[in-house]
């Protein structure tokens, strides 16, 4: 059965679970090969369930090609070997980078100033910001050369509000303008870059933390956003003929799906949060060299 991204090379970064993994599956069920990477290898590797080989196979049963990557994007070299496999294998070709790897510390959640939180949260801005440009250093490359690609970043509203504190939030609104300025230089090689919102995920840490104080909430599983919603609008944006209208854009998932005609599981329309949380600030179109 033809899909709609067969041929299409995709690389997810951080996907043996969570968003990530939804975002290689929805990329999978419409036939992309997808290189799945993360450093979980063995169910017990992470305090959450979740491994890279074991999410490249569900990319496969899918529909499309799942290929497990071994890659800690907090190592360079790691992050070069892994394009240099996909160059070999791909005859250079690579269509989509979700740079989605983010460490996120057990105690972001907690309250209280960032001061009495652990330091190890600004880790986020370690893996999480400086591991989305180095991956994409390394995907434009590929992409440029062959003058056609989309790189998208998973952020969130923390990027506008106050959300888990500054680390979080910096990392957040940080991708945000990875995208914005990559779009400058990748736009003469009509390769698109965009940051997506995404809302609440229905993920397993996002349950974890729920089944600990029900109560506190209550109803929000609900309207929470699977991940392949992301996944799917991802591959809306990359077959859009007009996909670089959108290049450098920083879009709020539940308002772009609207566009595309994307619903969530059982037909819903995950709600935007901008009224609640705020939205995208507008980038200036000054240009510096």
């Amino acid at each position: 059965m033809d899909r709609p991204l067969n041929g299409v090379v995709a690389v997810v970064t951080g996907a043996s679970r969570g968003a990530g993994k939804g975002i290689a599956l929805a990329l999978g069920a419409q036939g992309a090969t997808v290189y799945v990477t993360g450093r979980s290898q063995q169910e017990g590797d992470a305090p959450l369930p979740g491994t890279i080989h074991a999410t490249a196979a569900a990319v496969t049963q899918a529909g499309g090609r799942g290929i497990a990557v071994v890659c800690d994007h907090a190592r360079d070299r790691q992050v070069r070997a892994l394009f240099e496999q996909i160059k070999r294998e791909q005859d250079g070709r690579l269509d989509i980078l979700v740079n989605n790897a983010t460490v996120i510390h057990d105690r972001l959640i907690d309250k209280g100033p960032f001061w009495k939180k652990p330091l190890a949260l600004v880790d986020i801005l370690e893996v999480g910001l400086r591991s989305a440009y180095v991956a994409s250093w390394y995907a434009a490359k590929l992409m440029a050369r062959r003058k056609n690609g989309l790189i998208a970043f998973t952020s969130s509203f923390g990027a506008s509000c106050y959300m888990h504190g500054p680390a979080y939030g910096a990392q957040k609104a940080g991708v945000d303008k990875l995208a914005r300025d990559m779009a400058v230089d990748l736009r003469p090689y009509h390769v698109a870059a965009v940051s997506i919102w995404m809302g609440m995920l229905k993920t397993e840490r996002t349950r974890r933390v729920m089944d600990q104080d029900p109560q506190k909430y209550a109803g929000f599983w609900e309207i929470a956003e699977t991940p392949e919603f992301t996944g799917r609008l991802i591959a809306a944006l990359y077959r859009d003929d007009k996909r670089m209208e959108k290049s450098g854009q920083v879009l709020i998932g539940a308002e772009a799906a609207l566009e595309y005609g994307i619903t969530d599981e059982g037909g819903k329309q995950p709600p935007s949060h901008r009224a609640l949380l705020g939205g995208p600030a507008p980038g200036h179109p000054a240009v510096v060299e």
